[in-house]
């Protein structure tokens, strides 16, 4: 793709990556097939290719971005479908970044959007500000029939019930049983503390059963992707500036032999840490070792090849995995989470389509209800073709999503895992 950008703007080093990024667009379309907002709508502006074109425009203007390229840029899952499907490695995931920064940065949103986007940003990464807002929404449940649109998502999203905080949820160090095989940092994360802690106990005990020393860093707390895909790069780089300190620090202390994420959304963003901060002084050696560092559960447990042979009498199930889009696309792991489960015992199947998303997509579930719930069933539809017993994901973000969509339970890959291999039976199952 031929770009005219002017040679002061290329002097921006988010303006040079985006050139090579648009440059290396060949027009092909490939990605159009794969795109889950063009299989919804047919539209060629919701598809990456227009997407890629209303960006150029923008930026090459260097213009304020108008209600029509917000409208198409807001509509993208950042699903990274078309990252897989390219054939020319165009890299998406930078541009549409940026894209969302400039759109941050230069347009008015209406005031009850900038509303809605400032609570989230508010409450989501900080796990006391989050289970305040969880708790209001158990108390404003009887109203859901008075509201609509985005208030109604947000409302049908939330758990109907709410457990106390874990006790691995705090800055600790759970020692490994028996020889001590690793030592790694569990990034705890935020959202998932308030609505799935069992994911992290099962991961740490499943780690230390193993012979892992599992850290929960002081300091460590939200990646930083909910706001960074929002536009809001100051925020997200303060964000995932505390999670560098807080690892280097584990890093340079007792060591690190990995930093793992059980959530995959959270392990895409950690991966680009190394490119956000490539032009900060004080951060970018810091940020690449981080990213070097990261690594999925399921990538950590293949390379240490345990044996997960069942402790027990374990029932036969079938297992229908839905590969979550940060994981498949995102971070391109694909076979691993599904050999971890069959090497356990369980019989894998994967659903129909399974390049396409849930809808959960960070927030995009409450801030695009419609097309997201389009997205939610149509998955569904998909995963009851494959008549499982149980669901397993990678993604605390697709647990909710198809938590509502399906009707067996959705559980994290890590804690059928753990349960296959001496843990308690994951409490979704009954």
């Amino acid at each position: 793709m031929q770009t005219n950008f002017t040679l002061a703007q290329l002097a921006d080093p988010d303006i040079a990556v985006a050139n090579d990024i648009l440059r290396a667009c060949v027009h092909c379309g490939f990605c159009t097939a794969t795109c889950p907002t063009y299989v919804l709508l047919g539209d060629e502006l919701d598809s990456p290719r227009g997407r890629i074109y209303l960006m150029k425009q923008m930026l090459e203007a260097d213009a304020p971005a108008d209600e029509e390229v917000v409208r198409h840029v807001d509509r993208c899952l950042s699903c990274l479908s078309c990252m897989t499907t390219c054939p020319s490695g165009v890299h998406y995931q930078h541009l549409v970044d940026h894209g969302r920064k400039h759109i941050e940065e230069t347009y008015t949103r209406p005031a009850f959007e900038r509303m809605i986007r400032w609570a989230l940003a508010w409450s989501i990464p900080y796990p006391r500000r989050f289970r305040m807002v969880l708790a209001a929404a158990l108390l404003a449940r009887p109203l859901r029939g008075l509201l609509r649109g985005r208030l109604r998502a947000m409302l049908d999203l939330a758990p109907t019930d709410l457990g106390p905080p874990s006790p691995v949820d705090v800055p600790q160090v759970f020692p490994a049983e028996g020889t001590r095989k690793g030592r790694i940092a569990l990034l705890n994360g935020c959202a998932q503390t308030v609505i799935a802690p069992q994911i992290n106990e099962a991961t740490i005990r499943l780690l230390t059963r193993l012979g892992v020393e599992v850290v929960v860093a002081q300091g460590a707390g939200c990646c930083g992707s909910l706001v960074h895909h929002m536009g809001m790069a100051d925020e997200s780089h303060a964000q995932a500036a505390a999670n560098i300190d807080a690892w280097i620090a584990e890093a340079d202390g007792g060591g690190l032999d990995a930093i793992i994420i059980n959530t995959s959304g959270c392990g895409t963003q950690v991966k680009d840490y190394g490119f956000m901060f490539r032009e900060d002084v004080a951060y970018a050696d810091k940020a690449a070792r981080v990213s070097a560092l990261a690594k999925d559960i399921s990538e950590y447990l293949t390379a240490l090849d345990p044996d997960l042979t069942p402790a027990g009498d374990l029932p036969e199930m079938r297992v229908t995995y839905h590969s979550a889009c940060s994981m498949q696309h995102g971070q391109q792991i694909r076979t691993p989470p599904k050999a971890l489960l069959t090497a356990a015992g369980y019989t894998v199947s994967e659903p129909g389509e399974g390049h396409l998303c849930c809808g959960s997509a960070g927030t995009y579930n409450i801030l695009q209800p419609e097309l997201a719930t389009q997205l939610r069933d149509r998955k569904a539809a998909n995963i009851a073709r494959t008549a499982p017993d149980v669901v397993a994901t990678g993604n605390v973000g697709c647990i909710t999503q198809l938590a509502a969509g399906v009707d067996v339970p959705v559980v994290h890959m890590v804690e059928l895992l753990d349960w296959a291999t001496g843990g308690p039976r994951p409490r979704k199952l009954g």
